[in-house]
């Protein structure tokens, strides 16, 4: 019996440059935004709840200080602020990448995906 699978598996099409540019764009502004994202997590959540914790406790939200509010509340907060945020931007750049592929498709008849 044979090893070769080759039969088994569809060979993956090739992709027409257009289309490697606009996912390669894609991809890019995808990262962009998780990367922001992330830092606002990292500063809001390690930064205000406790390396700048003492400094936030000068003030006061609903009589506690605001450096042990963000360690208790206001950094899954944020965090679910930043959740909404991404899957608002991604559908708006989902949104975007589909209407680039859809006008590639109609300027050259048909893409290679």
């Amino acid at each position: 019996m044979s090893d070769d699978r080759s039969d088994c598996f569809p060979k993956p099409r090739r992709l027409s440059p257009e289309v490697q540019a606009s996912l390669k764009r894609y991809w890019r502004a995808n990262i962009k935004v998780m990367a922001t994202l992330l830092v606002i997590w990292a500063i809001a959540g390690l930064g205000c709840g406790v390396l700048f914790a003492d400094a936030l406790n000068a003030f006061k939200v609903g009589g506690y200080p605001v450096g042990f509010w963000f360690a208790q509340q206001g950094a899954i907060a944020v965090f679910v602020v930043l959740v909404l945020v991404y899957a608002i931007t991604l559908n708006w750049l989902d949104a975007k990448h589909h209407a680039e592929i859809e006008n590639l498709r109609n300027n050259d008849g048909e893409v290679i995906e």
